[in-house]
């Protein structure tokens, strides 16, 4: 190689989960890389949608109608705007019992208990990067009083509250819905990052996240926005092209702790992220989840709470799901770069 060639591939060490990603750059330019281009929607017609006819579904769990929350012994209001039901159909169960049981000593298995709830807004279209400020707040408000609520209830221990849009992101209905899924364990991918920030901790007496966002906002490269409490940001060992994550500021272990003032911050902090994601990637299909500290009644001071936005911009194939190991073909500098500048 040319010493004066620039070398158009890095690894790159994600200091949370300890994996490494391949940031490959010089990928951008073969056939079928990165394109922005319209995403392939699904086409179900409100006539046939069964959120749009939210009296057929199961008995909600909670109703909001423009920032208030309703009585749910009234029944389903017209003017409802964001309303949470059971899932029709759950990857798990409320029971009474866990039941574990071994097969031959070797394997263990116990049953999948837990709630599954499907977060409705109303509108038929409109996504999160077309809601008002007002509409992102009721979204975070039902967020929050369904974590308290869910939280309280026993073999609880961990709450994912995440949001698929789009086919390629996994989503079987267009029309725009979050999830929330209980259980009483913990991914494996949550755990690992406990655990790292915990050694962080002990060893440095800092939070790596806010060290991280320390250096970020020093840096200045990596950052797409801010405001008083929060950091929206393209990671430095990102996972896939554009990913960004929204950060508190402060040092916060848990979500549902938040404020009505940090709210509004992080509405806002929302409201630019995904703004700028449909605006740059022509509204691609993507990922967004929260991860906060588990419910499980221990304390974890060390850990730091953040949403995560991973746009479904490259499939994986035999390198990515043999090795574990992302490439993203383009540089997290250069999209923050792109995003701000929209």
């Amino acid at each position: 190689m040319n010493k004066n060639q620039k070398f158009l591939s890095e690894l790159r060490y994600d200091l949370i989960s300890k994996d490494w990603v391949v940031i490959a750059a010089g990928r951008g330019g073969r056939p079928g890389a990165l394109k922005i281009k319209k995403r392939k929607k699904l086409k179900v017609p409100k006539s046939t949608c069964p959120f749009c006819h939210i009296e057929a579904q199961k008995k909600p769990t909670l109703i909001f109608s423009e920032g208030k929350k309703l009585s749910l012994s009234m029944g389903i209001p017209k003017s409802w705007t964001t309303i949470i039901i059971p899932n029709r159909y759950p990857a798990v169960f409320p029971c009474l019992e866990l039941k574990e049981e071994f097969e031959g000593r070797l394997y263990k298995k116990m049953l999948a208990v837990g709630f599954h709830e499907v977060v409705v807004t109303r509108d038929h279209e409109k996504q999160i990067a077309q809601f008002s400020s007002a509409q992102i707040k009721e979204l975070i408000d039902v967020y929050q009083e369904r974590y308290l609520s869910l939280m309280k209830e026993k073999f609880v221990n961990y709450i994912s509250i995440f949001h698929n849009h789009g086919i390629e992101a996994g989503a079987s209905l267009s029309h725009p819905h979050s999830q929330i899924i209980t259980t009483p364990l913990i991914d494996s991918d949550l755990t690992r990052a406990i655990l790292n920030s915990k050694k962080y901790f002990k060893t440095q007496k800092k939070c790596v996240y806010c060290q991280m966002n320390k250096w970020e906002r020093k840096k200045k490269e990596r950052i797409i926005f801010e405001n008083k409490d929060f950091l929206v940001l393209c990671p430095f060992a990102s996972k896939s092209a554009f990913q960004m994550i929204i950060s508190p500021k402060k040092h916060l272990p848990y979500f549902e702790k938040i404020t009505e003032k940090e709210k509004w911050y992080l509405v806002e902090a929302f409201k630019v992220a995904f703004g700028k994601l449909y605006k740059v990637l022509n509204d691609p299909a993507y990922n967004f989840y929260l991860h906060t500290a588990p419910c499980d009644g221990k304390k974890y001071p060390y850990y730091h709470w953040h949403w995560t936005i991973l746009p479904k911009t490259s499939t994986w194939a035999g390198f990515e799901v043999g090795t574990r190991m992302e490439i993203s073909t383009i540089e997290p500098e250069r999209a923050a770069a792109i995003l701000r500048k929209t």
